[in-house]
């Protein structure tokens, strides 16, 4: 199988404190992997550096086979790399559908043109009505997103992404803030997408029910440093894991 993503002693250091320390890894496209780590291991440094918010001190990335270690942010995202944070980031005062439908033009390097119709972007709209269905927004399209709840906002997030054909989703703790409420409609997103089996997804997240559900392999960052790499179950039986990170869960995911 085809890596779609690979690091080969990717690190960054802040003064003598090295955040990522030679990190090594390759993910095969398609698959579905979850980074989890306690606070401060570095885990949205990693991010960083995958998607060139970051520039690494040492080491590689590669992504589709091309070393884009030196490729900037919006070079990584033309090649195919997605990236959603901790806060969300969508333009406030358009539309739902208003928003995934720029993004679809942007992906067809079909840009705003001031005295054009919006009826002429037809075509584009029906495409971002069915990333609307899939994010599970179909029923919200004419409403402005700055009105959305943060559980929605977030889903607009992800479908802004799907918009933009990419071929990897980084995803940075996608429920951070959200209400109890609103955890279960982006795990059902997240899953559906998964399901689909035409992207492929890097999650940081904290809630390990949603990760040993989704996840296909999990990567365990410990002081910047990759700790330990395997399936959901190898992971948890794994006792230096128990002992940097996980505790208890052990006995709820085994028993």
């Amino acid at each position: 199988m085809t890596s779609i993503i690979e690091t080969k002693n990717l690190g960054i250091s802040f003064g003598n404190h090295k955040a990522v320390d030679q990190v090594n890894f390759a993910i095969d496209e398609h698959q579905f992997t979850s980074i989890i780590g306690p606070n401060g291991a570095g885990k949205t440094t990693l991010f960083n550096l995958l998607s060139g918010q970051l520039k690494a001190t040492n080491g590689d990335i590669f992504f589709c086979g091309k070393n884009i270690t030196k490729c900037s942010t919006v070079e990584r995202t033309r090649l195919g790399m997605g990236r959603s944070f901790q806060l969300t980031n969508v333009f406030p005062n358009l539309t739902t559908l208003e928003n995934v439908r720029l993004a679809v033009q942007a992906q067809k390097k079909i840009y705003f043109q001031m005295l054009k119709s919006v009826f002429s972007y037809k075509d584009h709209s029906e495409i971002a009505k069915t990333i609307l269905k899939t994010t599970l927004l179909v029923n919200k399209d004419d409403v402005l997103a700055k009105n959305l709840s943060h559980g929605d906002k977030r889903k607009l997030e992800l479908a802004m992404l799907l918009a933009l054909d990419t071929k990897l989703l980084l995803l940075d703790e996608p429920t951070a803030g959200m209400s109890v409420e609103d955890v279960p409609a982006i795990y059902e997103v997240i899953e559906r997408i998964k399901e689909e089996k035409t992207k492929t997804i890097l999650l940081i997240e904290h809630k390990m029910d949603m990760i040993m559900n989704l996840s296909d392999r999990i990567m365990v960052l410990f002081n910047g440093k990759l700790l330990a790499d395997g399936a959901p179950k190898e992971i948890i039986a794994n006792e230096t894991v128990q002992s940097a990170y996980l505790g208890g869960l052990y006995d709820e995911y085994t028993a």
